[in-house]
Order: C-alpha cells, then structure tokens, then sequence
C-alpha cells in the first residue's frame, strides 16, 4: 500500500514535529505550548487528534473544498459579461 502524501504548510510541519517530541517524551506539553505560542490545552487537542486521525489532524478539515460563498459559475459568468458591456472602462476594483 502506497503512503498517503498529506500537504503541510511550514507551520503543520513545524506543529507536528513538536508533537512527536511530545509523543517521544522529549517535551512536556507546557514547553511545546511555549515553542508553539499556544496554549497547553491546545496542545492537548491536537494530540488528541493526532492519535485519532493521525498527521492529516493538523490539516484544516475544509483545505481543498470550494467556499460556501462562491457564486454559481452561470451566475458569475452572467455578471462579468454584463460589466464588460456597461462599464468596460470599471476596474476590478470598481466593479
């Protein structure tokens, strides 16, 4: 079975190497809030999630899905079409 690849940004990477030193015994849980400017409860959350979902805890549930704000793209493509028309000299800013 081949490993899952879990995208981490510098900050994941940086929590959950922190995490497995706590894990390891190398740190308490107090001295990887201070590192991590957190606090020791939150620590204790993401172990928690760590155990149970293992790395992929430290990724937001959400990263990848589209927005529950996104326009319809018929929507979207009606809107644009009608700027263009109307107001071709509007900037995006404007607009």
């Amino acid at each position: 079975m081949e490993p899952e690849c879990i995208p981490l940004s510098q900050t994941e990477r940086d929590r959950l190497r922190v995490l497995h030193e706590i894990e390891q015994g190398h740190l308490t849980q107090v001295e990887a809030a201070c590192r991590l400017q957190i606090t020791d409860r939150h620590v204790r959350r993401l172990l928690v999630g760590l155990q149970r979902r293992g790395d992929r805890a430290l990724v937001h549930g959400l990263r990848g899905q589209p927005s529950n704000r996104k326009l319809d793209q018929l929507l979207e493509q009606r809107v644009l079409r009608r700027v263009r028309q109307h107001y071709a000299d509007f900037g995006p800013t404007l607009v």
